[in-house]
């Protein structure tokens, strides 16, 4: 699935790297992590969305090549509504696909 098939689109992005995360803000919203070509591979929530996309820096599933291509981009929306947020996109990409984001394990929202 394609990032612009989410609602409400993530209006930020930076690139999925450790010398971009000084752009990301310390501040809880919900993120997308895609390829180059913006298909959807995860989505997530964090109280801290900078510190969240350095975890996923050190975690080796999240940077390391799928069947869909590799995590380059980090698109986020800060809100503090972000289980509302996570849960949307996580059904519209149900709907599409009819799986979870290939890089998401559960369907529920855990804050981090």
């Amino acid at each position: 699935m394609n990032l612009s098939a989410l609602v409400p689109l993530p209006p930020q992005c930076e690139g999925f790297k450790r010398n971009r995360e000084r752009f990301v803000p310390e501040k809880p919203g919900c993120y997308v992590l895609t390829t180059f070509s913006n298909v959807v591979l995860y989505v997530g929530l964090a109280d801290n969305l900078r510190r969240r996309m350095n975890g996923h820096l050190d975690d080796p599933t999240k940077t390391s090549e799928t069947k869909l291509g590799r995590a380059v981009l980090f698109h986020w929306i800060e809100s503090p509504d972000t289980n509302k947020i996570e849960r949307t996109w996580m059904n519209i990409h149900l709907q599409h696909e009819g799986v979870l984001p290939l890089l998401n394990k559960v369907y529920s929202p855990t804050h981090t």
